[in-house]
């Protein structure tokens, strides 16, 4: 019988394997639960930062093309949740009409949605092309800007078990710095055809605020599908790591329960 899957697009400076809980949260459920890593991302945290300069050129065309191609190989059409910029992703595949349905939590925004809090202040211009090199946290900024709502003990555990480099051009096709935003990070919030959508904020998000997913809510008035919006009180953009994820994945099980998206779709 086939299940239905769910496709996990992890956002910057998490790897892939900051989706486990999730993913053994939704196979417990029945859906079959991927998460697929960044092109040049090793298999292992330890292995993506002792040799990250795979990712150094990686841009918002090569991640949405490449789980674009993902997302298009299953025979069942998969729900998609994405962190981040994986949320911005996720909006973007939906629009396109590929996906049964999808996730946004703390997404990067879209279109004209500006981006208040980028973190200029992490971000050393040291080269010319922001396309060259890559931006990492220290444990204390990723405490300060990430993780911020968790205690100091635990954020490092998360920036340990899951945090790696940040490409500088991902960050700059987001705006980052005052670049010139991506043309891959516009979204067509008018398209009726396309699936459910679901976003979700932080209230205490200091890199993508709630603010931010409250105005990427509004460019989805006029639109007649299914778009709704769900705010996390005390959390912050680390809500998909930290100890409250189990909260923020029951959410979206049940969310997507009443949009009738089963782990076995209907006649199997």
């Amino acid at each position: 019988m086939n299940r239905t899957p769910v496709v996990f697009i992890h956002g910057a400076w998490l790897h892939a394997l900051s989706w486990e809980s999730w993913a053994d949260r939704f196979a417990g459920r029945g859906f079959l639960a991927v998460a697929p890593g960044w092109p040049g991302e090793a298999a292992t945290v330890r292995a993506t930062r002792a040799f990250p300069e795979a990712l150094g050129g990686l841009g918002l065309d090569t991640l949405t093309d490449h789980y674009g191609g993902i997302v298009r190989a299953f025979d069942t059409p998969p729900v998609i949740v994405g962190h981040s910029v994986g949320g911005l992703i996720a909006q973007h595949l939906i629009a396109a009409g590929w996906g049964r349905a999808a996730v946004s939590i703390a997404p990067a925004p879209i279109n004209d949605v500006p981006l208040p809090h980028c973190p200029a202040r992490l971000w050393t211009p040291d080269h010319a092309d922001p396309g060259d090199g890559l931006l990492s946290l220290s444990p204390e900024q990723f405490h300060a800007v990430f993780a911020n709502t968790a205690p100091a003990e635990e954020s490092g555990r998360i920036f340990e078990r899951y945090a790696m480099p940040a490409p500088r051009r991902l960050l700059a096709d987001l705006g980052c710095a005052g670049a010139a935003r991506s043309p891959r990070a516009t979204v067509d919030v008018a398209r009726a055809g396309r699936g459910p959508l679901l976003l979700v904020s932080g209230q205490e998000d200091r890199l993508v605020p709630d603010a931010v997913t409250r105005a990427v809510y509004k460019q989805y008035g006029d639109s007649v599908a299914v778009t709704d919006l769900k705010q996390f009180a005390d959390r912050a953009h680390s809500l998909v790591v930290d100890s409250g994820w189990r909260h923020v994945a029951d959410h979206v099980l049940g969310w997507l329960d009443g949009q009738d998206i089963r782990a076995r779709p209907a006649g199997d």
